[in-house]
């Protein structure tokens, strides 16, 4: 027993290297080679090799404690970082900002501009909400943090392609949230049959006449299939990140994921 016991810590104790993509996904993997433009790496418990392009990587979190990021600029892939103007505004200590929120049909890939405002909106409004819970942290203002961001060149389209770093200095804050909503919409029916009715019994009990109504209702129904992305940065340094699947498939429920993980996070404090 002793010795299966250190042989299953020995197999399943191993560190593996973690690919952060860029659009959030976390791939645990084992990273056989890496060059300008590709990242070659295999799944646990496979050899197949996986190659990867470099312009899809965030950052690499190696099973030695070494981190990589990968900038954007450095890859010769076309990016609308090119137009991103990095100017400082004032550091305001103990200040938070929400970036937009892309709000994603990862089966489309099509993206929306107002579902990515009304997502940072929502966001915005619960910390306001939770104010006392956040202390010593303020929210920074949306109209302040949008307006910056517009002067910069940034919006929902390319703000998962700017470097954290960039972002703090352009905000003027020490901490920042970035969540994304990822969705696909599957399709779905239902049908439900009553019967209704009355039935006559002879004297004899041997003869039985009915009168039944069978009625059959069917309904098409949507399903929202979401998964949330939240991150949270204080002084260029990743503090906190989880993503979580609502409960319910409704249209709004990617909120309560929202709310579930904000709760969570190292900066609510609860009361």
């Amino acid at each position: 027993m002793l010795f299966v016991s250190v042989f299953a810590f020995a197999q399943g104790g191993k560190k593996l290297d973690k690919i952060i993509k860029r659009d959030y996904q976390i791939i645990e993997c084992t990273i056989a080679k890496m060059s300008d433009k590709t990242v070659e790496y295999s799944l646990p418990g496979e050899t197949l090799q996986i190659s990867l392009d470099v312009s899809q990587i965030a950052r690499i979190d190696f099973a030695s404690g070494r981190s990589q990021t990968f900038d954007v600029s450095e890859n010769n892939t076309p990016s609308n970082t090119n137009s991103v103007q990095v100017t400082s505004s004032e550091m305001k200590p103990n200040t938070i900002a929400v970036l937009p929120v892309p709000y994603v049909n990862s089966g489309t890939m099509e993206e929306s501009e107002e579902m990515a405002k009304f997502a940072q909106n929502d966001l915005y409004n619960k910390l306001l909400d939770k104010s006392a819970n956040l202390f010593p942290l303020t929210v920074q203002d949306l109209r302040v943090t949008n307006s910056l961001l517009h002067k910069a060149g940034i919006d929902y389209k390319n703000i998962d392609e700017t470097p954290i770093e960039d972002l703090q200095k352009i905000l003027g804050v020490d901490n920042i949230i970035a969540a994304k909503v990822s969705f696909t919409i599957t399709e779905g029916s239902t049908s439900s049959t009553y019967n209704s009715g009355n039935a006559k019994v002879s004297d004899n009990n041997k003869k039985v006449k009915t009168n039944d109504v069978s009625t059959t209702n069917s309904s098409n129904l949507t399903y929202y299939n979401y998964m949330v992305y939240f991150d949270m940065y204080k002084n260029g340094t990743k503090i906190y990140s989880q993503s979580r699947k609502p409960f319910l498939n409704i249209k709004d429920s990617w909120m309560d994921s929202i709310t579930y993980l904000l709760k969570r996070s190292p900066i609510y404090v609860k009361k």
